[in-house]
């Protein structure tokens, strides 16, 4: 049977090592997981409880497209409370996954064919979504001065760009002047701005700025995976203009019907664990710095400051020219599960692995045991 051109993307390479990393376990062998940006801890007890009552009252059937009217209401709730924003709910857009959320950015916003910037180092799935849509991903090489972030000349000859803070892999993020300067550029260019702002909640100093603190001509994704540690419920949302929410929920409508009813129920639930949140931040924050230190005694260089989200980005051209390679090496060795740098940048990423800190402490200190043992033997 046939095959569209448009299917042949690449694959995510963090989900190859994650197989990888459980075959290895089906053999006895125990992996320390610093590959994938997972929380190791399990949806907040408020939501596996919102969700166990509402599975005893009765069905769980459909929703409305846009999301269960309670659940719209407490995300607006929640940029009073994370940003000083009067949000209006009906902009609120409740999505499978901030993956949808993306899928349904692009679908809203380009037509085949349109240009839309993405900075490099970057999330993978941003250009395989785009290319699958028949859009054309234009890769931006992010400079270490701006923190890898694109800047507004950048937006010249788009018709679409993607801001991602704190960013991933490096964990950098942008400052309110520097998203100001970004809209600015995005009104007179006519280029669309996406800010994706999913690892918002995880950051180490000051908070993450929302790109709805200075424009409200912006599509904001974001997600209940990180924060809230619900990977796997698979529920987001996203944030839209006034004029957009009806050409949103057509989209909606047809392609997803409705994010799934459970997970919704259990989203509204996890908005008020702010204290078992708040917990779990505060292991991230131990895992960074035990990272940051342990990683720079045994000589390996970390490229960007990780101001958020849970990831620390490491220049390996002292060891290797194909991270993809050194990755599956420590993996067979060491028995630790990383991410090359090539699932994030295709024209620089072959000296650079991504190492994420999500797990437990008793996890990082022995990923950092290894990691420290492994390139020991190969000095």
């Amino acid at each position: 049977m046939r095959v569209s051109r448009r299917s042949a993307v690449d694959p995510f390479i963090v989900m190859d090592v994650m197989e990888a990393a459980r075959q290895e376990e089906a053999k006895g062998r125990r992996i320390i997981h610093m590959e994938v940006g997972q929380p190791a801890t399990a949806a907040p007890q408020a939501a596996r409880t919102a969700l166990a009552d509402a599975m005893a009252a009765g069905p769980l059937g459909y929703t409305v497209a846009l999301g269960l009217p309670e659940l719209r209401a407490g995300i607006a709730q929640l940029y009073g409370q994370w940003y000083d924003i009067d949000l209006d709910p009906e902009r609120v857009v409740v999505t499978a996954g901030s993956s949808a959320g993306f899928l349904l950015a692009f679908t809203a916003l380009f037509d085949a064919g349109d240009k839309v910037g993405l900075a490099a180092p970057g999330y993978p799935s941003y250009r395989q979504i785009l290319s699958a849509l028949s859009l054309k991903p234009v890769a931006i090489e992010g400079q270490a001065a701006h923190g890898f972030q694109p800047q507004p000349s950048d937006m010249a000859g788009l018709q679409g760009l993607i801001a991602a803070s704190p960013a991933n892999p490096t964990g950098t993020m942008l400052s309110k002047a520097e998203l100001t300067a970004l809209a600015q550029a995005s009104s007179d260019t006519n280029c669309a701005l996406i800010s994706d702002e999913i690892y918002h909640g995880i950051s180490y100093g000051d908070r993450a700025i929302s790109a709805l603190e200075v424009t409200d001509d912006v599509y904001v994704i974001n997600s209940f995976s990180k924060y809230f540690s619900m990977t796997g419920w698979r529920i987001g949302w996203m944030v839209v203009p006034p004029d957009h929410v009806r050409t949103v929920e057509r989209l909606a409508q047809n392609m997803f019907i409705c994010a799934p009813h459970s997970s919704q129920v259990a989203a509204l639930g996890a908005l008020n664990a702010h204290e078992e949140l708040q917990a779990h931040l505060k292991v991230y924050a131990a895992n960074r710095a035990l990272l940051l230190g342990g990683l720079e005694k045994a000589g390996l260089k970390v490229i960007s400051p990780a101001d958020g989200a849970f990831y620390i980005y490491l220049d390996v051209s002292e060891w290797t020219t194909d991270s993809r390679d050194l990755a599956q090496n420590i993996l067979s060795e060491a028995g630790v599960a990383v991410t090359p740098g090539l699932d994030f940048d295709a024209a620089r990423g072959h000296q650079t692995l991504r190492l994420s800190y999500a797990r437990s402490t008793a996890d990082m200190e022995e990923g950092l045991a290894r990691l420290t043992q492994y390139f020991a033997s190969k000095g």
